[in-house]
């Protein structure tokens, strides 16, 4: 029987997202607390983290010299990029922990090391006697249980085949999604909302607009990246335009993919709070952007996408890619009316 569960808890899927717990994460998670990424995390970004998370990281500490715990750490000093360790988590086989295809920056024995880590610890137990995990669960469920991120994103990237999958994260890292695609899956690791200070962070069940926040960016930006891959040609010429940006957000996307990228993201959540919440929730969202990470050109934006949207029902447009020569002046003329 395998000690570890791609599946965890009661899943419930009534809409476009799969919510569940996968222990293969769990797992990952639990490893990275036994490293240096937390000391790493509160460097970069001092805040209060989950009770789960702190006596996860208590419960490992003892184990730093574990060969799993080697092995991570020279993958973080390598810069190996949580994206990379957390795809492998959901790649490897549950009970054999083998995968199909190992990644060239895997070392052979790093599977073996990490199953041996799972059951030296006793994980499982911990996870166990933890009922935030459930609760979390829970309380995303009836967020997203219904979401309609595919009737959303229909007019802006086409018909989603994959599965989208959204899972909680009470461990590391606690202040970041790490957004991954598997297979056929695109996946939304999410941990509950920072607060303030050290304060510990929000339950998942007090701020729905965080989820739908986390998710929202999570998937477009999956999506958004390999469709603009496809349009490369497109991309030549049009990124020859610069788009409206400040300095900030220039230094933070230094490429015309990524800059259109982190617009639409931004844009998007703002958007679908608005039609499937409340433009009250679309607001504080905006406001929060502009305020915390410099984002100014939100509001030209979402008049940009608006007109799209329109448009596409107009029969103007068919897809994302046609908008592309014309966003850039579009994007410039909307920030101009956004001044006056």
């Amino acid at each position: 029987m395998p000690y570890l569960k791609p599946q965890s808890g009661m899943t419930v899927q009534t809409g476009d997202i799969l919510v569940k717990i996968d222990d293969r994460v769990r797992l990952m998670a639990a490893l990275l607390a036994a490293t240096d990424f937390p000391q790493r995390e509160w460097e970069r970004h001092p805040h209060g983290t989950h009770m789960h998370a702190r006596i996860t990281r208590k419960h490992v500490a003892p184990f730093a010299a574990h060969p799993a715990v080697v092995i991570a750490q020279h993958l973080l000093d390598d810069g190996v990029p949580l994206e990379s360790l957390f795809g492998l988590a959901l790649s490897f086989d549950a009970e054999t922990f083998t995968v199909e295809s190992s990644p060239a920056w895997l070392p052979p024995a790093f599977l073996p090391h990490l199953r041996d880590f799972l059951f030296a610890t006793d994980l499982v137990s911990l996870w166990q006697d933890e009922p935030a995990w459930d609760i979390g669960l829970s309380a995303i469920q009836q967020v997203l249980g219904h979401a309609r991120i595919r009737d959303f994103m229909r007019p802006f990237l086409g018909e989603i085949s994959e599965t989208l999958v959204f899972l909680p994260n009470l461990c590391f890292p606690t202040d970041r999604e790490v957004n991954v695609r598997v297979g056929g899956q695109l996946v939304v690791i999410a941990p509950p909302r920072v607060a303030w200070g050290e304060s510990p962070p929000w339950e998942y069940k007090d701020d729905p607009a965080h989820l739908i926040r986390a998710a929202i960016l999570g998937y477009s930006e999956l999506l958004m990246s390999p469709y603009l891959a496809r349009h490369a040609d497109t991309l030549v010429n049009v990124s020859k335009t610069a788009l409206p940006l400040n300095e900030q957000l220039l230094a933070q996307f230094p490429t015309w993919a990524a800059q259109f990228n982190a617009v639409f993201g931004v844009a998007a959540v703002a958007m679908y709070l608005e039609d499937y919440m409340n433009k009250r929730e679309a607001e504080a969202y905006a406001l929060l952007e502009r305020k915390t990470r410099g984002i100014d050109i939100l509001p030209a934006a979402i008049s940009v996408l608006r007109r799209y949207q329109a448009e596409v029902a107009s029969g103007k447009y068919k897809e994302i890619a046609d908008l592309l020569p014309v966003f850039p002046m579009q994007l410039k003329v909307a920030r101009r009316l956004k001044m006056l």
